[in-house]
């Protein structure tokens, strides 16, 4: 497994209330959680992966525990990866989720 199961029932509980959330497995191992039809976020071995937009991943490489998501060696325009210790509260995954979701919200 490519993942963390703890973290990907955590993301699970989060998105619970939500009838539009499907999982994919995604390139690397990793479990995508698709909102809406978008990727809002994952969980892989680096770490969550969240789609804040262009805008919102130039906010958050700002913080602490934060990367650039890389596809090879290309940096993604909309997603971050946090790593496990920007997560490992509670309330920092849902903040993270949250991010995600009202970035996907905005989208078609």
């Amino acid at each position: 497994m490519g993942y963390g199961p703890d973290t990907a029932a955590r993301i699970r509980l989060l998105l619970s209330a939500r009838s539009d959330v499907v999982e994919k497995t995604i390139v690397g191992g990793g479990l995508g959680f698709m909102v809406g039809g978008n990727l809002c976020c994952a969980v892989t071995t680096r770490g969550l992966t969240v789609r804040l937009g262009a805008m919102g991943k130039a906010h958050a490489l700002r913080e602490p525990h934060v990367v650039p998501h890389m596809v090879g060696k290309r940096e993604t325009k909309a997603f971050v990866v946090v790593e496990p210790d920007g997560y490992s509260y509670d309330e920092a995954l849902a903040t993270w989720v949250r991010r995600g979701l009202e970035y996907v919200a905005t989208l078609p």
